[in-house]
Parts: structure tokens; C-alpha cells; sequence
């Protein structure tokens, strides 16, 4: 027997709870079932030791555009928002401070440039030099030479994030809601999803689930399933794991460094722990893994579906990677999970942030970092940063929101409209509701 449905969500994350938790409570779909092949909700990229457990609104992060940060500020503030005004749980969440270090003249006058260039967006945030940065992380100019400039972007808005105890919120406020049927499948791997007769039909090892519409937010597993279904063809991924170092109580708030020039990924950062302050995590690195899931080898076979040995991937990988700094970047990022030497590469990276920082510091994370998949575009032969999502008939994968679970409102917000497109006229979502209850 099928059990029928108006929506299957497939993918327990963050990402897949947020768009539970805005149609159960903002629209009059009534019949839902999310699908997850674990446990429990986030045990994968959301749970907390699978991502740098931050919450990105653009300020800081010297790799966003104003464009860029203007999005994002708009999606980090309906999470921060949330956590503030709809869920009091304290433990959700940390409030510190955070900083991103200019260092030397050319770095420096960056980050006036971009001060005068983001202020209006982030009127909170400020410009602080040597004196104004000793007193809020006074170890970041220990042993620092004193000739050299440093300045720093600072503000208080920072927010560290339990990711997972944020999905297990979703979940929570979206159950118990008059009239609404809520489904709950878990420990449940979906093996196979067909399109009959206008529905979708999601088979999995016990039972099969008929849906009319179908949204899939299953991280790198996202476009195995597109591709199944004769999308996303033109993508391939390009699978990146990160890694942390965790050190002693170092750092007061958040301190980022100045992104690299040409590099996709984020610069190195160091964070105090979202429920210890007393314990410091240094990273991300990012080594490229052929897997969809970290530490699971299992997924390696899934990742070669996904990505495809065609000449057309290979030639995209071998372009993307042939780029002399990306891959010394990729290639000293493997060396750092190294035992004894990666650590000693690794604390050079340290130093900007912390320069008296000593190796015995440091210990790496062991068990600690999830997977990012960046999509290759076969036709260009080039990384699409940012966001990746496919749309199809009655169905959406979403395979990398990005920046993650930084937009995972605004993203349920987006995939809402749309569902409520697919379906028929008799559907409505309250989105003045839902930006009221979520704004300042």
C-alpha cells in the first residue's frame, strides 16, 4: 500500500527541517512527510561537528560581494531572527563578538575600502585599530611585530549556531498543528524515485510513498537523484572536506583573515565553541575527497554516479585543478590532516590569527568536518559557486544552498513559493505571516 502526500521532503538537515517547519506553519498544505535515511534530524553536514557552526550574514566574510552579502544578510537575519523571538532556548545558539584581521598595508587598506562600501548594509560595524583590537582579543596582537598595520572589521553581531539543535527546533514547532498531518520516516533510505500519472513515487527498502510534489534536500545526494531522473546532466561535483584544529581558550569572539585572491573557499578562521568557550576551533582546511558523505567510504561508489567518468568531467576536473594556486591550495589542504606534518603546516595558518600560538596547542579534530559539494559546470569546465539548485516538474533539488545553513529560511521561503506554484490554486502561503514573525 502507498501512503499518499501533498509534499515529500527528502533530507532531515537543516535545510529540509526549515522547509518543513514554513509549510506546516504558513501554508495550508496539509498532508507532509519528511524522509530521512538516519536516525534523526542533522546528523550529517547540520549536526555540529560537520560544519564551522556559524552564522554568515556577509560583513566579515571578505569573499562576498556587497551583491552577494545583501542576499545573504536578508536569509542570516530570518534565522537570527528565529532564534531571538521564536525559539528561546539559549543553548541554540552563542552570542560573541567577531573580527576580520587586515594585516599589512595592502590588506588593510581593503578592508577600509570595504568598510566604506558595506557600512550602510551593516551599520553595526566598525573599524578598529591596534590599540581597539588589544582590548576585545588581546592574544591576536601577542608577539605580533609591532611595526607591522593591523586593523581589524569588528562587530558584535556574531552568532555561533548548534545547527542541529536548530533543525531539532524546526521539527518541534512544526508538529501538533491543527489540522495538519506531519509524517515522520526515519531510519529510512530512499532508493528510488519515478514519475506516473502527475505524482511522484518514492521508493524505499519497506515501503513506497506517493507525493504530488517533491522537494529533495539531500546535500551532494541531491543531484544523484536529479541525474536519476534525467536532470542535472550538465553537473558534476566537485566534493570538498573540511577539517578543524582545536586549541585552548585563545579567542574572545570570532577571527576571520582576509581572503585569498582567486581562492573558492573560505579563509582560514578561528572560533570559540558553540557551547565551550574555553576550547578555540582553527579551519576550515579543504581537501577535495571523491565521497558525498564524510567518513563514510560507502559513498565513494555514489560519488563516481554523481560525478561521472565522462570526458567531459574529467577534462572540467583536470581544468579546474590544472589552475597552479588552486592546486597548491587543494594539494597543501590534503597535507594538513597529515599526522605530525600537518600540524606544522597548519600552524602557520594559525599565526595569522594567533601568532604566539605553539604546536602543543594544537590537536586535531578528529571525527570533526563535513562534506561541501561544489558543482562543476561540464559545459564551462569551471566551479559555480554559491547556491546550487535544479528545478523540475513538481520536483526541486537542492544540492548546496549556499551559504548553507546560514539561508536555510530564506531558502525554505524560495522552495515554499515554488511548491505552491506546482500545486493547484486552492493553495496559499502566508508570506506576510512568515516575514512578520521573522523580522527585526
Amino acid at each position: 500500500m502507498e501512503n499518499t502526500y501533498e509534499v515529500a521532503i527528502i533530507g532531515g538537515g537543516v535545510c529540509g527541517t526549515a522547509l518543513l517547519y514554513t509549510l506546516s506553519n504558513y501554508t495550508n498544505i496539509n498532508n507532509i512527510v519528511l524522509i530521512e535515511k538516519e536516525s534523526d534530524v542533522a546528523l550529517i553536514n547540520s549536526a555540529k561537528h560537520s560544519n564551522s557552526q556559524t552564522l554568515h550574514f556577509g560583513d566579515i566574510e571578505t569573499n562576498y560581494t556587497l551583491t552577494k552579502a545583501t542576499k545573504v544578510n536578508a536569509g542570516a537575519s530570518l534565522v537570527k531572527n528565529y532564534l531571538l523571538n521564536k525559539d528561546q532556548k539559549q543553548e541554540i545558539y552563542t552570542k560573541y563578538h567577531k573580527m576580520v584581521l587586515g594585516v599589512g598595508k595592502e590588506q588593510a587598506e581593503k578592508l577600509r575600502d570595504r568598510y566604506q562600501e558595506f557600512k550602510q548594509l551593516f551599520p553595526d560595524l566598525k573599524i578598529l585599530d591596534r590599540a581597539e583590537i588589544v582590548k576585545k582579543e588581546p592574544r591576536v596582537l601577542e608577539a605580533r611585530r609591532t611595526e607591522e598595520e593591523i586593523i581589524a572589521l569588528f562587530t558584535h553581531e556574531g552568532y555561533t549556531v548548534d545547527f542541529k539543535l536548530l533543525s531539532e527546533s524546526f521539527l518541534d514547532n512544526s508538529l501538533d498543528i491543527s489540522g495538519k498531518d506531519i509524517n515522520l520516516m526515519f531510519d529510512t533510505k530512499v532508493t528510488k524515485i519515478t514519475r506516473e500519472n502527475h505524482s511522484y513515487h518514492i521508493k524505499t527498502k519497506h515501503k513506497s510513498i506517493q507525493a504530488k510534489v517533491v522537494a529533495i534536500a539531500a546535500g551532494a545526494h541531491s543531484l544523484l537523484f536529479a541525474k536519476s531522473l534525467g536532470y542535472g546532466l550538465d553537473y558534476a561535483l566537485l566534493s570538498v572536506a573540511g577539517s578543524f584544529y582545536f586549541a585552548p581558550q585563545l579567542l574572545n569572539g570570532k577571527v576571520y583573515t582576509v581572503q585569498r585572491q582567486k581562492l573558492p573557499f573560505a579563509a582560514i578562521h578561528g572560533d570559540p565553541e558553540v557551547h565551550d568557550k574555553a576550547i578555540a576551533r582553527f579551519g576550515p582546511t579543504a581537501k577535495v575527497l571523491p565521497m558525498l558523505e564524510r567518513h563514510k567510504y560507502s559513498s565513494i561508489i555514489e560519488y563516481f554516479q554523481t560525478a561521472g567518468l565522462s570526458l567531459k568531467a574529467v577534462s572540467s576536473f583536470l581544468k579546474i585543478l590544472s589552475d597552479p594556486i588552486i592546486f597548491k591550495y587543494i594539494a597543501l589542504n590534503f597535507v594538513y590532516d597529515f599526522p605530525i606534518i600537518g600540524k606544522r603546516l597548519f600552524i602557520k595558518e594559525v599565526r595569522k590569527i594567533i601568532p604566539s600560538i605553539k604546536l602543543e596547542d594544537l590537536t586535531y579534530a578528529r571525527g570533526y568536518g563535513g562534506v561541501r559539494p561544489q558543482i562543476v559546470n561540464l559545459n564551462t569546465k569551471a566551479l559555480e559557486m554559491g547556491e546550487a539548485k535544479i528545478l523540475g516538474d513538481q520536483i526541486i533539488f537542492n544540492i548546496t544552498p549556499s551559504p548553507g545553513a546560514s539561508t536555510c529560511l530564506q531558502n525554505a521561503l524560495e522552495d515554499t513559493e515554488r511548491i505552491i506554484d506546482f500545486l493547484d490554486h486552492n493553495y496559499q502561503f502566508d508570506r506576510e505571516r512568515f516575514m512578520a514573525d521573522l523580522s527585526d
